[in-house]
């Protein structure tokens, strides 16, 4: 089963069908499918969660947090009542907020559905026989059949077998899937981002099936990278057989295990299966099934040429059409590896009116400024110079504050901007300073320790008020929740655990947190 998330969409497809029709011959196959080997987060229920007259909230969650439902109209299905109720939530989330529903009419036709006629009479006749005394209820189930009959999906009679009609559903949800995420021009509130994947599709060369590209996104830190490489990874997995996206590279890599960690994380997703083995150890006949599929491979803040070398080797290693996106600080790592410098794109601060957009919609929630707060936000946008995370960090930090709060702060940009030696650390910091001494502490035991935990974890640690911190830091941009995992990026990271690091800068044991465990080692072997 799929897990949840924290955000408004807590699953990309919701399936709904009869259990007893097609659970074991049709719909098992198509979840495998979508969930397992195209790894789209899938809800199909089990019978557990069917008790009783009403929708149980674990259903009625999962449908309002789908993208797109899947209904599944076979030969039985009217006779049950939790599909029809589910399907009158379905419809009307269509009607809310916009969901997407694909009809598969397995052994039915969709004439049938919509008149409630042929084979597809006799369950809704027992059902209407069963609740004859609420005739407004089976008028609704009517209704909403008619209705949702009436959308294009798919008909199991015109595939010559079930693994064809599968297939054409996955393809189907793929294609509505990347519609839905390039129609959003927001990524992480990113403005401008259709604009920057237009310009890197040529990079890509798609039409190219016949050989493996490497494309590098260079840039510095908060500039976008990230979000631009997540847009791309996004719009393009469904037309590869494999995919992998890894995150903070650099990072890991300098963690036990490292580079082979990844190695093996990397290969186990492409293929869809768990692999012990990495390196030079990786049979032949592994070797030849990555070369023989086509793999779409997303390496994410790398900051040494060794770590492509580790990772990806030679581009001979993956199939034809595969493509591999690198992004980093440093363009000289690209250029070590041999990447083309037609295939490097620079990624450049925001131009002063998305960058002005982009502001409002941390610092008030729109994306125009009240008249009062113009010269101020025009001020702050100048002192960001185009950086992205600079700008959500400071706009959230400024939401619902009052006038005199801009002014301080613009006299602290003002203050850094003059200084010699000034970094986006330094208007970073702005934010943090801005915390309580306990909101302060939780965002550097995020950084040194928690990035990456499950948040229920995070606060079953802390205290009685560890969640409403937690909530502080998400609005003030300065960590995220995905998919109830915490989230901190990259660059706010650097910035907490180097203000741990300037607490002391010699005697390490004198530092309020350790998380390098060469720096552990030593404390403990000296301090004993």
């Amino acid at each position: 089963m799929a897990s949840s998330s924290s955000s408004s969409c807590i699953y990309e497809v919701f399936l709904n069908f009869r259990g007893e029709d097609t659970r074991r011959i049709f719909t098992c196959h198509l979840y495998d499918d979508l969930y397992d080997k195209k790894k789209i987060k899938t809800f199909m229920d089990d019978e557990k969660l069917r008790r009783g007259d009403e929708i149980s909230d674990a259903l009625l969650n999962a449908i309002q947090g789908s993208k797109i439902s899947v209904v599944i109209f076979s030969t039985d299905y009217a006779s049950s009542k939790w599909c029809l109720n589910e399907l009158v939530k379905i419809l009307e989330c269509k009607h809310t907020n916009g969901q997407i529903i694909i009809p598969v009419f397995y052994g039915v036709s969709p004439s049938d559905v919509r008149h409630q006629t042929g084979i597809f009479k006799h369950g809704f006749d027992q059902l209407e026989q069963q609740f004859k005394d609420k005739p407004e209820m089976v008028q609704k189930w009517r209704d909403t059949l008619t209705e949702t009959s009436q959308i294009a999906g798919h008909e199991s009679t015109k595939f010559s077998n079930d693994a064809q009609l599968v297939n054409k559903i996955v393809e189907d949800v793929l294609k509505k899937l990347e519609k839905i995420t390039v129609s959003t021009d927001s990524s992480n509130g990113l403005v401008g981002l259709n604009s920057r994947i237009e310009q890197i599709k040529p990079f890509l060369c798609m039409d190219l099936s016949d050989t493996v590209q490497i494309v590098g996104i260079w840039g510095m830190g908060g500039i976008g990278k990230t979000t631009l490489a997540e847009a791309i990874f996004d719009q393009f997995s469904g037309e590869f057989d494999g995919k992998y996206f890894a995150k903070n590279v650099w990072r890991k890599s300098e963690t036990e295990g490292g580079l082979e960690d990844l190695q093996k994380e990397m290969l186990s997703t492409i293929l869809s299966e768990k692999l012990e083995v990495a390196g030079p150890n990786i049979p032949l006949f592994t070797k030849g099934r990555v070369r023989r599929m086509k793999a779409l491979i997303v390496l994410d803040d790398v900051n040494k040429d060794e770590q492509l070398e580790g990772l990806i080797g030679g581009l001979d290693q993956y199939g034809p059409g595969s493509r591999i996106v690198v992004t980093t600080r440093d363009k000289r790592v690209l250029e070590k590896f041999g990447v083309e410098k037609e295939k490097i794109y620079r990624v450049n601060g925001l131009k002063f009116d998305e960058a002005f957009e982009h502001f409002c919609n941390f610092a008030v929630k729109e994306n125009h400024c009240p008249e009062d707060l113009y010269q101020h936000s025009w001020r702050v946008v100048w002192y960001a110079n185009g950086n992205p995370l600079v700008l959500k960090v400071l706009g959230s930090s400024l939401y619902l504050k009052r006038k005199s709060h801009w002014e301080n702060v613009l006299d602290d940009l003002n203050r850094i901007c003059e200084s010699d030696i000034h970094g986006i650390y330094d208007i970073l910091k702005i934010s943090f300073n801005e915390l309580t001494r306990k909101e302060k502490s939780m965002f550097l035991d995020i950084a040194c320790f928690l990035e990456g935990e499950d948040k229920d974890f995070v606060t079953r640690i802390l205290d009685d008020s560890g969640s409403h911190r937690l909530d502080v830091l998400v609005d003030k941009s300065l960590i995220t929740v995905s998919y109830s995992r915490l989230q901190m990026h990259d660059l706010l990271q650097e910035m907490g655990r180097e203000i741990v690091r300037q607490e002391s800068e010699e005697e390490l044991g004198r530092r309020s947190r350790l998380w390098d465990p060469k720096e552990i080692r030593h404390v403990l072997k000296h301090n004993m």
